[in-house]
């Protein structure tokens, strides 16, 4: 059964494309009607590829790997920060550096600057200082912050990225196809839905935006439930096959 349904999914206006002169051929087979000039998205086959991208995601989060949210665009940054941040899944809302995956080592060097400018606040460092240099470390600091501080976690590169609009977070779409990761993304009618999960959508509309990320981390979220009940489920087990061995001990003794 689908998460969500064809009303929910048109109240929030994910139906509406973009003007038919912008559109991507490629996304003729999401595409319901033309009405005024604007393509309509076929909502049935949203509904088909969202339950896809929120199966694949919550199997990513069952398995104990990350999923890293890219939407910079502004009618999606505080939705995503919103929605991702309580699933504990790394996001970029602000600008995406390039080579933040190709080149992860440098982005890992960054984070770990972060962190050092964080010790020298503890370990007495920044009181040696002149107020001078305290206030340029500081600065550098909060720029660290704006641009990584979503991703301070994440310690190797993820296993898949979900991206809102693929043609503005082009850059972070061609690095993850180089590395082979899979892309679940939100595709509009002016996009190359050339991924491994599309999902046909508006995605201009915070509404729309809004229900579509909704599903996907919903699905990490119970991926992640899943996970630590099997891992409780495995600890019992243990201790269960244990307790013999510890009983015939005392046996023993006795």
């Amino acid at each position: 059964m689908s998460k969500v349904d064809f009303k929910q999914l048109l109240e929030a206006g994910v139906h509406f494309g973009h003007l038919k002169r912008k559109w991507n051929p490629k996304m003729a087979p999401y595409i319901f009607m033309e009405q005024n000039g604007i393509h309509i998205i076929d909502l049935y086959k949203t509904m088909v590829k969202l339950d896809e991208a929120a199966a694949a995601a919550k199997q990513i989060a069952k398995s104990g790997r990350q999923i890293l949210f890219v939407a910079t665009k502004k009618q999606a940054k505080e939705i995503v920060e919103e929605k991702v941040k309580p699933t504990g899944m790394p996001y970029i809302t602000e600008r995406w550096s390039g080579g933040m995956l190709t080149n992860f080592r440098t982005v890992r060097k960054a984070i770990k600057k972060m962190k050092a400018i964080d010790n020298m606040a503890v370990d007495g460092t920044f009181e040696k200082l002149s107020k001078r240099e305290r206030l340029q470390i500081m600065r550098e600091r909060a720029k660290l912050e704006k641009n990584l501080g979503s991703i301070v976690d994440m310690k190797r590169v993820p296993s898949a990225i979900f991206v809102v609009d693929v043609t503005k977070e082009k850059i972070a779409v061609a690095e993850a196809k180089k590395l082979g990761l899979p892309i679940i993304a939100m595709v509009d009618t002016n996009s190359d839905p050339s991924v491994d999960f599309p999902i046909p959508a508006n995605d201009d509309a915070s509404k729309s935006i809004a229900i579509i990320v909704d599903t996907i981390t919903q699905a990490v979220t119970e991926g992640l439930n899943e996970q630590k009940a099997e891992r409780k489920e495995q600890k019992t087990d243990k201790e269960n096959k244990k307790e013999p061995a510890k009983t015939r001990a005392r046996k023993k003794i006795k």
